[in-house]
């Protein structure tokens, strides 16, 4: 299949983003238009899990600076290594889309092994020691290898902070994988084997220019990044564009509720039920109630969140812009907290 016709393809894959619709191509215009022009050019596609957050427009450039900054820009480290962080916190989240993308990306970059073993969390099958400990580390079970310096560091600790963000909002908005459900079973292996192919990635871009698309900063960035350096001020504007989303649409008392369980959280799957959900949200008055059940499941278990949590906060959020604000603003605030624990050095 041509690279063009697959292009084609998953720019239909848009209509199976569930609870908004995202912005088809021809009418994007603005800053949803520059963002999907940068987001074809630097990773070839206009992939789902950032046009996913269009009707935001906002927040689709910090998912997409985000995204770039970490995984696609030129830096210290490789490709295959950042997939193999991506992967790695994708199974550790849960979250099989991004399992699914980005081990058949580990399969084009010669890592078909890793990213097998990756996918069903057997991280003793991987065979190089370096990528069994990056895996290790990518899911907090370990130490980074020696050899990784503070720089190379800071850029898997971005990939790990972007992959704890785009799995919680895969989870709420996308399928459990890329190829669409119309693919027959016995075609889906080839079609990932040409969507493998096509995800190969190529020189990668020159790192910083997304940056544009957010607003300068008024905060530092994170503290695993280099002062002054471009992933600081990328993860820096991100934030605040984050953080200007939830103050828009989630009242005060929900964003204190949702840090607070974050803080006391170890990270581990809540458990099959949502019982915990309920209890969390008591102390909130009954009208934030259903906003803060939503954000408390995507912070801790987004694949847990369904159609009757989606519509019980579609009675306060009306329209997409709101629902996409919401989740952002969450997703990233648990990512920030996650990656956060990672340690930078060994």
């Amino acid at each position: 299949m041509a690279p063009g016709l697959v292009r084609v393809a998953l720019r239909r894959t848009l209509r199976d983003v569930r609870y908004v619709e995202a912005v088809r191509p021809r009418r994007a215009r603005g800053l949803v238009r520059d963002v999907y022009r940068q987001l074809e050019r630097d990773f070839g596609m206009l992939a789902p899990p950032v046009a996913l957050h269009s009707a935001a427009p906002e927040a689709l450039a910090a998912a997409w600076v985000l995204l770039r900054e970490s995984l696609v820009a030129g830096g210290l480290t490789s490709r295959a290594e950042r997939e193999v962080v991506a992967s790695a916190v994708s199974a550790a989240n849960a979250c099989p889309y991004c399992v699914e993308v980005h081990g058949m990306a580990l399969g084009a970059l010669g890592e078909a092994g890793a990213a097998a073993a990756i996918g069903t969390g057997e991280l003793a099958a991987i065979t190089d020691p370096g990528t069994r400990a990056l895996a290790a580390w990518s899911r907090g079970e370990g130490p980074l290898p020696p050899a990784v310096s503070r720089g190379a560091a800071a850029e898997l600790a971005a990939v790990a902070v972007a992959f704890h963000y785009l799995n919680r909002v895969v989870s709420l908005f996308l399928g459990p994988s890329p190829l669409p459900d119309q693919v027959p079973a016995a075609a889906r292996e080839p079609a990932k084997a040409v969507l493998g192919f096509f995800l190969k990635p190529g020189e990668p871009p020159v790192a910083g220019k997304s940056s544009a698309l957010l607003p300068p900063a008024a905060t530092d960035g994170p503290g695993w990044a280099t002062p002054g350096g471009v992933l600081a001020d990328a993860f820096a504007r991100v934030a605040a564009a984050f953080e200007a989303a939830g103050e828009r649409v989630l009242a005060p008392r929900v964003r204190d509720l949702v840090r607070r369980e974050l803080k006391a959280w170890d990270g581990r799957p809540p458990g099959l039920g949502r019982a915990w959900a309920t209890e969390a949200v008591a102390e909130l008055p009954e009208a934030e109630r259903a906003a803060g059940r939503f954000a408390v499941l995507v912070a801790k278990a987004a694949y847990q969140v369904d159609a009757d949590v989606v519509a019980a906060v579609r009675r306060e959020w009306s329209d997409d812009r709101a629902l996409v604000e919401a989740a952002s603003w969450v997703a990233f605030t648990a990512a920030a907290e996650l990656g956060g624990r990672l340690p930078v050095r060994p």
